[in-house]
């Protein structure tokens, strides 16, 4: 019998529905009960404009640090768990949502499926995810991308503010 690794893992939280700041605080709470993870930190909860069809609430965002023995898998099923739980429904591409849960790295894991892709494929365009997890690792690489600092020269950062800290 093989023992699993314990992995480092960020998680991508973001709400625009049914009182999104309680939404994103009842998933870190969900998220600091799952099995065989414990929960190291998460950033500052940010406000940024909705991507997707118009018309639709600011997003709030946050990022949050994890350490695991799920395997990635078990780990997006355990998210989605905590998403239904929190009344998500599956719908429209990008459109408005009580809860998203993006797994956005599990270790330096590259791998693309089509359940599941590392790192999370928008993960480099994406400054409401950047700066939150910027904001818990500094110095981290994106595998397949290169550094965070990097990265975020790259991208956009109107409309993005903190809100509220951690």
């Amino acid at each position: 019998m093989s023992v699993a690794a314990c992995e480092r893992a960020y998680v991508g939280l973001g709400s625009n529905l049914a009182d999104p700041s309680s939404q994103l605080r009842q998933a870190i709470d969900a998220l600091a009960q799952l099995p065989d993870t414990r929960l190291l930190n998460h950033s500052s909860l940010y406000s940024s404009p909705a991507e997707g069809p118009v018309g639709q609430p600011d997003y709030l965002n946050a990022v949050a640090e994890l350490e695991t023995y799920l395997s990635p898998s078990d780990l997006l099923e355990a998210l989605q768990g905590i998403e239904d739980a929190q009344g998500r429904c599956r719908g429209l591409r990008w459109g408005a949502r009580t809860l998203d849960l993006d797994l956005l790295l599990w270790g330096t894991r590259e791998q693309s499926s089509t359940t599941l892709s590392l790192p999370h494929p928008e993960i480099h365009n994406r400054a409401f995810v950047l700066v939150p997890l910027r904001e818990l690792a500094p110095a981290l690489e994106i595998p397949g991308h290169g550094l965070i600092t990097r990265l975020l020269d790259a991208v956009s950062r109107v409309g993005l503010r903190v809100v509220a800290l951690p």
